[in-house]
């Protein structure tokens, strides 16, 4: 845990780990208290084969009563959480995630591909599997030097391979029917040049309903990675302002 002042968990994204947040965490410390937590099969979580309702629980176990910033494969787990413990989450602020995918050819396709994807990690070692993952259009505009390779060198291969077999978007069961049961304030961010997660983010806060809210930013899937400082203004802003629309 680092600084003081209302709680803020942070969920990480598939091949990262707590350590992957870049200067993000110390930024965000000057007027919070920041909780960097490690999503099962990361890190030093253990917990391979948490499914995301699972997963969820294992976050909000660790994070407690907060609010939950989640990224990527992080943003699902906190879905995940937001809908079976609401009263853990004060607010939610979601980046390039969705909710799943609705057509069940199309998720098994992607369940396929995630399978063949753990398949791969584990023929060619992590190192080589970490040059296509961020050679990979998704990251085009993440510089290296804030890929945080170092830290997702840290990982085990098995484990990574677990998530993707066990919390892959290929394993979500959609969510877009019961998100707009939660009540908390909701801030859907993805990054401008992001546009595959910029029509999710519209149709999150769509689903979500009046306390969402959209946030289309400079950068990338990876935004807060690339604009470390910009992000953390951003979730400055929206956590102080109580809920979308200011009020």
């Amino acid at each position: 845990m680092l600084g003081n002042g209302p709680r803020l968990v942070l969920l990480h994204g598939f091949t990262q780990n707590r350590g992957c947040w870049g200067p993000l965490p110390e930024l965000l410390a000057s007027d919070h208290e920041v909780v960097l937590v490690d999503g099962p099969g990361h890190g030093t979580s253990g917990h391979d084969d948490a499914d995301l309702v699972e997963s969820g629980r294992l976050v909000g176990q660790v994070g407690g009563r907060a609010i939950y910033v989640g990224y990527s494969m992080g943003g699902r787990m906190a879905l995940h959480l937001a809908l079976a413990q609401p009263d853990l989450v004060e607010q939610l602020i979601l980046v390039g995630a969705t909710a799943g995918i609705d057509d069940a050819v199309e998720r098994t396709q992607r369940r396929n591909a995630d399978e063949a994807l753990a398949a791969r990690l584990l023929d060619i070692g992590l190192p080589a599997f970490l040059d296509e993952w961020l050679a990979s259009p998704l990251f085009a505009t993440l510089p290296e030097a804030a890929a945080c390779r170092q830290a997702r060198l840290s990982n085990r291969p098995e484990g990574l391979a677990a998530s993707l077999r066990s919390v892959g978007t290929g394993t979500q069961q959609p969510l877009w029917d019961r998100i707009g049961s939660l009540t908390m304030p909701v801030w859907v961010v993805a990054g401008v040049d992001d546009t595959k997660f910029t029509a999710q983010a519209h149709r999150l806060a769509s689903a979500i309903g009046a306390n969402a809210e959209v946030r289309i930013e400079p950068g990338g899937h990876a935004l807060h990675l690339e604009h470390p400082a910009a992000f953390a203004a951003l979730v400055r802003e929206v956590t102080t302002s109580g809920r979308p629309g200011g009020s």
